[in-house]
């Protein structure tokens, strides 16, 4: 079968890089049957000598320092955004100007007026586009939405989430600069509502529909820490720590919760939802299997039952090893990958696209102005309404 080559331009090689170069170089061998194949053009990193060796160990041609020479390539076709959050703006609408595709990571980007200038642009240049919000794409979490849409669970009634941590609890943690960016709220735009939150929030819409309102509280627990480009002590400006209860306009409540302080966690990301009929329960530290309560079992077998997801039959299961085997948090960026190449097959959009995540975007808002305030606040896209973009441009 003779494929469609897209040459991948990647922006920012850290930790995401890496995930996301997996996921382009997987595809050949576990998706065989896709018209579409990414072909690795060109690494973009600040550091030269760390993108040769970053080009060099993942497959990709041509190493640069400078993004815009990414963009302004004729022979790149999609742009892969994995830089710190006060970048994926300029990256993308320079991008979309130039016709390219545009996948970039999560969250996606400061706040919602940034976001909403993505979408717009995007949008205007009519590219295709995708948000990395990758935990969709475990399995186990795809049949819980899968159960959800057949109706298995019925109305539902509440829909809780956690994501904790505890990578940040030394006061003697520098803030900013490589490897702590998210630290320091210029460069991040929020702390946890924004790097582990947006995840929860996304699943959550993804799974039980849109949020109206929420009321939130916020707390960082050490004010001050030296910067690291500068060595001066500054003010900490992101949230360590956020909680907050939403209502969703299915009528469910919700409940979620995260933290960088949670002494014993490095990545507990969990949710529950309790319907009329069921109640499903996943945990990422055993990602292969999807919990599920169902309430019309006969009485003496009524439990909760673990349901092993690497059947065939099972989503994305039948690309991989024999029923029993799992796979592992790496497998959901070769999932997503595969899923936005044959979206382009397909014509249809590679969800969660730019003004899907914009939703995400706009309920992280609200949960910070909540908790800037002490008051309930509707999740309203067009907060602040700015020029378009294209007025912008004029």
């Amino acid at each position: 079968m003779s494929k469609k080559k897209i040459n991948i331009g990647l922006i920012g090689c850290g930790f995401m890089g890496r995930t996301h170069s997996n996921g382009y170089n997987r595809i050949r061998n576990f998706f065989p049957n896709l018209a579409y194949q990414p072909v690795l053009h060109t690494v973009c990193a600040r550091n030269g000598e760390k993108a040769r060796a970053f080009a060099d160990q993942w497959g990709y041609a041509n190493a640069v320092t400078d993004w815009r020479d990414v963009v302004n390539n004729d022979e790149i076709d999609a742009i892969d955004i994995c830089t710190p959050n006060d970048s994926h703006a300029e990256i993308a609408i320079a991008a979309a100007k130039k016709g390219k595709m545009v996948l970039t990571e999560k969250p996606l980007a400061r706040n919602l007026e940034e976001s909403r200038e993505m979408v717009e642009a995007v949008e205007a240049a009519g590219v295709a586009n995708t948000v990395w919000y990758n935990y969709r794409r475990i399995p186990a979490v795809t049949l819980a939405k899968q159960l959800i849409d057949a109706g298995k669970l019925g109305r539902i009634f509440h829909y809780r989430a956690n994501f904790l941590q505890d990578w940040t609890i030394s006061a003697k943690l520098p803030q900013g600069g490589e490897g702590l960016w998210r630290m320091d709220a210029a460069v991040a735009g929020s702390g946890v509502t924004g790097d582990l939150l947006s995840h929860c929030i996304d699943t959550a819409i993804w799974l039980n529909g849109s949020i109206g309102n929420v009321t939130a509280m916020t707390e960082t627990f050490v004010k001050e820490r030296m910067h690291q480009l500068t060595g001066q002590v500054q003010e900490v400006k992101i949230d360590d720590a956020c909680a907050f209860l939403c209502r969703f306009t299915n009528g469910s409540l919700g409940i979620f919760e995260s933290t960088r302080y949670a002494r014993g966690h490095k990545a507990l990301y969990t949710f529950e939802i309790n319907g009329e009929h069921a109640s499903i329960r996943w945990d990422l530290h055993d990602l292969n299997r999807l919990e599920y309560f169902e309430n019309s079992d006969e009485g003496r077998v009524k439990g909760w039952r673990s349901i092993h997801v690497t059947d065939g039959d099972q989503p994305y299961m039948d690309k991989w090893w024999v029923p029993g085997l799992g796979i592992g948090y790496e497998h959901s960026f070769i999932h997503q990958a595969a899923d936005f190449f044959a979206s382009l097959e397909s014509g249809q959009p590679c969800s969660p696209t730019f003004r899907e995540a914009l939703e995400t975007q706009a309920v992280c808002e609200a949960v910070l102005e909540s908790a800037a305030t002490g008051t309930w606040k509707d999740v309203i896209l067009a907060v602040q309404q700015k020029r378009s973009y294209a007025e912008k441009t004029l």
